[in-house]
């Protein structure tokens, strides 16, 4: 064992935990909000603006 390392603190142990859990709510954050912008921002009653095309075909 070292004489030069130091042990972990309870404070140092709390700080690591809790960029932990920050890190993990940024990730999480990170994959779910464009998701739901997405899904927000797609409407499935776009208006269909292209034009229909017919064509009589007359019988001979």
């Amino acid at each position: 064992m070292d004489s030069n390392s130091q042990s972990a603190d309870s404070s140092d142990t709390y700080s690591h935990r809790l960029a932990d859990i920050v890190g993990t709510l940024i990730g999480l954050l990170t994959l779910t909000v464009p998701l739901f912008v997405i899904a927000n921002y797609s409407s499935t009653n776009v208006p269909n603006n292209q034009p229909s095309f017919t064509y009589n075909l007359k019988n001979k």
